[in-house]
């Protein structure tokens, strides 16, 4: 069984009609884009003269290349479009990435920096504080040393002890008392203060450092014991640096130890101190050893021997303490230091009479075996003011600035 198709000449003639208006339109068409290239002074030619040929083969064959370079010509600059706009987002992509790179690196460097600036900030902060407290300290000090009162000679002095306890010796040596506690005939050769000082070192120690005093509105403390406080601000300890800071008013070198030997034990201390002493006689050579204390409780508790010297000030009295070999210990150079305390007491008499009471001479040693001028100086009692005791050390630096 076969298929015939039927044409019509009707459908025959629409068909040729159709290529014809076709054909006929894109003759038009070529004309007009020629005729436009021409007016722009173009030499391209876009459809070739031959066009002019009425040839369909013709036509096509010459248009169709044309339109073929037309899209491989919009192909390659799509293409190129394509590849442009690929690259400007690789572009875009790198620089946003080396943007990000530049704030990231950008806040590394700022926190380095800030790091480094807050370092050299905090550094600088603390070598102007240690600066600012070193400063402070240096002023405190000259201020300190400034403030300092130095004592007057030709002054009138007058014992004021209230309820006074009977004052008691057995030996004097001109205008020296003595309490000679030993079994030594003390002979004019053994007092005779014939001793010459030979350095100005001074050391000052405390071999019962918490002694303290009455506490008063100037200076209260909270004990921490009968007339004891480990507060050294408040001891006899801060009598020593009274002391210390009087006497280099005149030249004197001092060493001043405020270790602690008596607390947290009390029984030893003697041993303890005699260590330290030691030690600081292997870079510090002195002759004038004093271990400042102040003198015991006694019979009573208020008891407060004080002298008035000029109008004002009210002093605490001293008392030198000399110990000997009697007790049985090794100790060569006992009269070397009691020659020493009567020279200084001399001399304390003849310019505050009363300030020193007589001296007490011991049969123990009291470490006084390592020097030649060593000693204990008891200031004040436990019914003084710690002000009275201070004002003493004034005094006592000017008496031994004169021997």
């Amino acid at each position: 069984m076969f298929n015939v198709t039927v044409l019509k000449m009707r459908d025959i003639i629409k068909y040729f009609i159709g290529g014809g208006i076709l054909i006929l339109l894109i003759i038009l068409a070529t004309k007009y884009f020629h005729n436009v290239k021409e007016k722009n002074g173009t030499n391209t030619q876009i459809i070739p003269t031959s066009v002019s040929q009425n040839s369909l083969l013709g036509c096509l064959k010459q248009t169709l290349p044309v339109v073929s370079e037309i899209n491989e010509a919009n192909t390659e600059n799509q293409t190129n479009e394509e590849t442009v706009q690929e690259n400007n987002q690789k572009n875009f992509f790198q620089e946003i990435l080396k943007t990000q790179i530049s704030s990231i690196e950008g806040i590394e460097q700022t926190e380095e920096t800030q790091n480094v600036e807050d370092k050299t900030n905090n550094e600088k902060n603390v070598e102007n504080e240690e600066n600012s407290d070193q400063t402070e300290n240096s002023t405190n000090q000259e201020n300190q040393q400034n403030n300092i009162s130095l004592a007057q000679t030709g002054l009138q002095t007058e014992i004021i002890t209230p309820n006074p306890i009977t004052e008691s010796f057995n030996v004097q040596y001109g205008k020296v008392k003595i309490k000679n506690q030993t079994s030594y005939n003390l002979t004019e050769e053994m007092l005779k203060a014939d001793v010459t000082i030979e350095n100005r070192n001074v050391l000052i120690f405390h071999t019962h450092s918490c002694e303290s005093y009455t506490s008063s509105e100037a200076y209260p403390y909270t004990p921490t014991g009968n007339f004891r406080t480990t507060d050294l601000n408040y001891t006899v300890t801060r009598v020593g640096t009274e002391l210390e800071n009087q006497l280099k008013q005149y030249n004197f070198n001092v060493v001043h130890d405020t270790s602690y030997h008596d607390y947290p034990a009390y029984n030893g201390s003697y041993t303890r101190s005699l260590a330290t002493v030691e030690n600081l006689l292997k870079t510090t050579p002195s002759d004038i050893i004093i271990d400042l204390h102040r003198d015991a409780i006694g019979s009573r508790s208020d008891y407060a021997p004080s002298v008035k010297i000029g109008d004002t000030d009210v002093a605490a009295q001293i008392m030198f303490v000399i110990g000997t070999n009697a007790g049985g210990l090794w100790h060569p150079n006992w009269n070397q230091n009691l020659k020493f305390a009567i020279k200084v007491q001399e001399k304390a008499e003849e310019l505050y009479p009363g300030l020193f009471k007589p001296i007490m001479l011991t049969e123990s040693r009291y470490n006084q075996h390592t020097g030649k001028y060593a000693n204990i100086i008891e200031v004040g009692a436990t019914g003084n003011t710690l002000e009275q005791c201070l004002t003493s050390m004034k005094y006592l630096a000017k008496i031994l600035s004169e021997i």
